[in-house]
This record gives structure tokens, sequence and C-alpha cells, in this order.
């Protein structure tokens, strides 16, 4: 029995509700670096867990550049039902094959619904709002470092309410803590985010 989903006729709020288990979402983040150059972050995140599964950067997003983002994102054939993505032309053809290879269904954003990727565009701006408004990008190379420590935050330490206040990653459940112990903070981001842990 196929899935329910957009193009079988259900709305898109009940389909992302329904199928977020399934379902995979991309998105480009464009940032300006301190010598003017834009350069753009691409990021692929497992909507019903709000995990970042992958992200690169580069100068030049071509259609080659992102179908190769892509396969980086499904090796082992850990591929998503289906992946939300909008109607940039960044995503060709090389995209479009790579994504069918790994039977992976592309689900276009209907034109003039920017609700349609909310959960992409969220995390997005919590990129923004909790990392880049605070730096001073350089080039490539330093927003790749910045980005990959603050995705490694995100998925590990950050709770989201739209998933019980749980993270990314702990859809396992952790041990309880110890009652007795330090309470300790450990900073992230030269300070910019704190992650909390305790020391027996």
């Amino acid at each position: 029995m196929a899935c329910p989903h957009p193009a079988h006729g259900q709305n898109w709020p009940t389909f992302l509700k329904n199928d977020a288990q399934l379902v995979w979402a991309c998105e480009f983040l464009p940032v300006i670096d301190l010598f003017f150059r834009q350069i753009y972050a691409f990021f692929i995140i497992e909507l019903g867990s709000r995990r970042v599964v992958h992200f690169g950067v580069t100068s030049h997003p071509t259609d080659a550049c992102v179908a190769q983002q892509l396969r980086e994102a499904t090796p082992y054939a850990l591929t998503p039902r289906f992946l939300i993505r909008d109607r940039d032309s960044k995503y060709g053809d090389d995209f479009t094959r790579v994504a069918k290879a790994s039977s992976t269904e592309v689900l276009k954003t209907p034109y003039r619904a920017p609700k349609a990727n909310a959960i992409c565009k969220r995390f997005l701006e919590s990129v923004r709002r909790e990392c880049l408004d605070h730096l001073l990008v350089v080039g490539g190379r330093h927003l790749h470092r910045e980005i990959k420590e603050y995705v490694e935050y995100f998925n590990r330490a950050r709770p989201h309410q739209g998933i019980g206040q749980r993270i990314p990653r702990g859809t396992v459940p952790l041990p309880a803590w110890p009652r007795r112990g330090r309470l300790i903070t450990v900073p992230v981001l030269n300070g910019l985010q704190h992650d909390y842990g305790c020391a027996v």
C-alpha cells in the first residue's frame, strides 16, 4: 500500500504530521563572509527526529554539487522514502537521478507555500540566530568548521519543542542521572551555547 502524500491528494500539513519519520527535507542557507563573498551551506534534515543528517558548504552550488551532497548523505542505502525540496534551479537532473537511484521520491514544495518546508526553515533560523549572527565568517573552511560544531551540538544536546523537548539523538531513553554529583557545563562555539552534564 502506497504511503499517502501530497501527490496522492493529501494536504501538506497532514502529510508532514503522519509521515514525518519517512521524510527528509533539504535547503540552502546563503552566507556572506567578511570579504563580501557569498557562500552556501546545504542541509538535509530528518523531519521526524529533527536530526541534521548531512551538511555541506560550497561557493558554487551547482546541480552536480547538490547531487554529490545527496550521495554523501545516503551511504549504505540509508535513504528516506520522501525528500522535500523547493523549486530552486540548483536541483537539476543529476540531483533527480541520484534520488531516483536510491528509491527516494522527491517532493517539490507548492508555489507560494513557505510553510511546506517549515521545519527546515526553522532550523535555518536557529543556525543564524544561535551561531552565524555572532560570527564574522572569513571563508568556506571557517564556515564549515563552525557549522560542524553547531550541528553536533544541535543533534546531541539541544532540546526541541516539536518533539516533546527531546534531542534529535535522544529517541533512545538515556540512563537516569545519578542522584548525587556535580552539574558541569561545556561551552560550545566558544561559549555561544552550552551543553550540560553531571560529573560523578
